[in-house]
Parts: C-alpha cells; sequence; structure tokens
C-alpha cells in the first residue's frame, strides 16, 4: 500500500512539475504590429465577403440577410483599410520589445 501510494505521489508531484514548470528564458514569436493585425484581419474580411458570395449564389441566404452580411463586412473592410493607410502614411512606430527577459522581469 505505501509504495502504490508513494508512486501515486510521485507521479502527480512530475504531472505538476511538467504541467506548471516554467523555463528561465521564454522565447516567443515575432512581435505583432498593429499593422500586421489590420493585414490578416483584412484578409479574414476579404474571405468571409468570399464565403458569403458563394453560399449565396447556392442559395443558402435570402436576400435580405446577404445585403446585410455583406453590407457589414464591406464596412469592417472599409474601417480597416483606411487605418491602414492612416498607419502607413505615418510610417513605421516605434515598438516595445519584451524578448531577452527572463520570467521575473529582469533582463537576461
Amino acid at each position: 500500500m505505501t509504495v502504490a501510494l508513494l508512486a501515486c505521489t510521485l507521479i502527480t508531484a512530475a504531472a505538476l512539475f511538467y504541467v506548471f514548470y516554467l523555463p528561465g528564458e521564454l522565447h516567443l514569436g515575432p512581435e505583432k504590429t498593429r499593422l500586421g493585425y489590420l493585414r490578416e484581419r483584412k484578409e479574414a474580411v476579404y474571405e468571409n465577403l468570399r464565403d458569403l458570395n458563394f453560399e449565396y449564389n447556392a442559395g443558402k441566404f435570402p436576400d435580405a440577410d446577404y445585403l446585410a452580411m455583406k453590407n457589414s463586412l464591406e464596412e469592417e473592410a472599409a474601417a480597416i483599410l483606411a487605418e491602414m493607410a492612416h498607419l502607413e502614411e505615418m510610417g513605421p512606430a516605434p515598438t516595445h520589445s519584451h524578448r531577452g527577459r527572463n520570467r521575473r522581469g529582469g533582463k537576461g
């Protein structure tokens, strides 16, 4: 009985350590800028418009629903394009990088 209890305790401790352990150095992916986010969002909206047109042509949407959804997506696309144009006019913005920090917030 004590061997089984000891084995369960060790397995539980190992599982908890594996799940909650943070390495000293976190390797993050590339930093996203607002412009990069807007480009991704624009592609998603355009894809949604293509899907909407396909499904409308397949007869899955009534005219009123199609027009409402199409207008909504076109307005979103216009807002995204306007913000992208504004950001591209202003030039690259300074970025604040959090790379090279350990989990306690220090350099290194």
